[in-house]
């Protein structure tokens, strides 16, 4: 045997028994749940029938009893003390009625008329083939229950003219039974006590049994019965056919080659199974399809990563990352971050000195993102470092690069861009501004990072012969400045709310005494509470400058 139908054997032999396991579990249930439902049925039905003829039967002898009894000499009964002849022959002629009905008791009771709890018995008899006792005359004891004592009281009153207790739930002294009551009334009319007729209602309860046990021997062979025809029925028109699908299902896993012979040359079974089969064979043919342009698909998509991953990492060496970035410099701190949405981005950050008393600071945001992006972003960051290291303004320096950008501009991209000059040895920044976010300054005079509104001139890119305004702010030591592209604020989360300018605010002013990398990671940790799971959908970009002075 080999490896191949080793395995083939035992997946279809999970597979048999989880299909017949399913289908006869599920008719077991339906035969289970309709057997419930008849059985419930049945037993109502039945116990309502037995109860009903219980009933009339006691009610007959009960009617036959009173007839025999002269009402209105239960008085003198009660005085008697049950030892007069006329009495005996009453109580005799009670127990011979008691005996031939097949009653359990017949007996006559004077309940307590103050509260009906108690009741007194008069007289009382009991079949003799049962294994109960009698009470005997003058007999007091208490109230069953309460609704004994209702009904009793209703009988008393004139409201009922018979009563029906039916006892065969919880402790019962004498057994499962019925008892029926008709009130015994003399010849004016008020009732003088009650006689009761008891039957023991074993017929009733051996009948449910029998009824029971009928019903679960019917279903237990009807199941045996229904399981063996469901496995033959499966075996034979179902699971012979989707074995053969399986072991196809299974060698194709294995192998991923076309088989010689088709699904649907083997499972003719005009039905969905054909169908299925049918499915099979093309699925197969497709997925051999659908591999060998994957095998060519990944190829090429390993050579695009690969290039992907290179220009990230020129990308990311294009822009200054050694921190401390100037470690022999002792009148300011810098540091910045750029994480790009994609492989690579368009944001940017520079800076570097232009001589030993100017620091150049730039960051800007290119329209668009991944590779065209980062191509312009590239070149944009040439132009301005060049035209920066030949000693102009940044409002000169943003006109001259405007110039450039516009000339080979052929496909409409723009840049926002944010540049500055810090003169070290004074503190004074001259700054321009090409449509790109406002700086955030801090000054030690207060101590908290606030939105410093420039003014904005048109983006680097968008029209030609546009000319750009700069100013000027003194930086006092201690001073810090921030600046970041569009991808903080517009940081989106996944209910589509932004990150925004106040969260952002509140995140420098949580700890505005940090360095400057500790600002940037605060930044960042917010943004990144705020957005959670969402993905990252603009380039991030940051840098924050101190200005400690000499």
């Amino acid at each position: 045997m080999t490896e191949h139908t080793k395995f083939s054997g035992g997946k279809n032999k999970k597979v048999k028994m989880s299909i017949i396991f399913k289908s006869v579990l599920g008719i077991v249930i339906l035969l289970v749940a309709f057997s419930v439902i008849v059985s419930i049925m049945g037993f109502n039905s039945f116990t309502d029938a037995l109860l009903e003829q219980y009933s009339d039967g006691a009610f007959r002898t009960a009617e036959t009893a009173v007839a025999e009894l002269n009402k209105d000499k239960m008085d003198e009964y009660a005085g008697s003390g049950g030892t007069t002849d006329e009495y005996k022959t009453a109580w005799e002629t009670l127990e011979k009625l008691c005996n031939s009905s097949g009653s359990t008791f017949i007996y006559v009771i004077r309940p307590d008329l103050t509260d009906y709890k108690h009741i007194t018995f008069l007289f009382s008899t009991v079949n003799e083939s049962s294994d109960y006792i009698c009470y005997e005359f003058g007999y007091v004891r208490d109230t069953t229950n309460e609704e004994y004592m209702e009904k009793y009281h209703n009988m008393y009153r004139g409201i009922t003219d018979r009563e029906l207790v039916i006892r065969d739930k919880g402790y019962i002294e004498t057994d499962p039974h019925i008892t029926a009551m008709i009130p015994l009334k003399k010849s004016d009319g008020t009732t003088t006590a009650i006689l009761c007729v008891q039957r023991q209602m074993e017929n009733l309860v051996n009948v449910r049994n029998s009824y029971i046990e009928k019903v679960l021997t019917v279903m237990i062979v009807l199941m045996i019965l229904v399981i063996i025809g469901q496995i033959f029925y499966l075996h034979r028109v179902f699971l012979s056919p989707v074995t053969k699908i399986t072991n196809e299902a299974s060698r194709f896993a294995q192998e991923n080659q076309m088989a010689e012979k088709k699904l649907t040359e083997i499972v003719k079974t005009n039905d969905e199974i054909e169908i299925l089969a049918d499915s099979i064979d093309r699925m197969e043919e497709r997925i051999v399809q659908y591999v060998n342009d994957l095998t060519k698909a990944t190829a090429e998509k390993e050579r695009i990563n690969t290039e992907l991953s290179l220009a990230a990492r020129i990308q990311a060496n294009m822009l200054p990352n050694n921190f401390p970035a100037f470690p022999e410099r002792h009148e300011f701190d810098i540091y910045a971050s750029m994480d790009p949405a994609k492989e690579v981005g368009g944001d940017f950050y520079d800076f570097f000195l232009v001589d030993d008393d100017h620091l150049c600071l730039v960051t800007a945001d290119v329209s668009g993102k991944g590779i065209p992006a980062a191509l312009f972003m590239m070149a944009a960051k040439i132009i301005l470092a060049n035209y920066a290291k030949m000693g102009k303004t940044p409002s000169e320096i943003l006109t001259a690069a405007n110039a450039a950008i516009c000339a080979g501009n052929r496909e409409d991209m723009f840049v926002t861009v944010w540049l500055g000059i810090l003169e070290i040895s004074t503190g004074k920044l001259t700054a321009a501004n090409a449509g790109h976010e406002y700086p955030v300054l801090m000054q030690p005079n207060n101590g908290i990072f606030e939105l410093f509104k420039d003014k904005h001139g048109f983006v680097l890119g968008g029209m030609e012969g546009v000319q750009y305004k700069e100013y000027s702010v003194d930086l006092k030591p201690g001073a810090k400045l921030f600046l970041y592209t569009d991808g903080v604020p517009e940081a989106t989360d996944s209910e589509k709310q932004l990150f925004g300018i106040d969260r952002m605010l509140a995140a420098l002013n949580e700890k505005p005494d940090s360095s400057v990398n500790e600002i940037l990671k605060t930044v960042r940790n917010s943004v990144d509470a705020f957005v959670k799971d969402a993905e990252q959908f603009d380039d991030l970009t940051m840098l924050c400058l101190e200005y400690k002075g000499k």
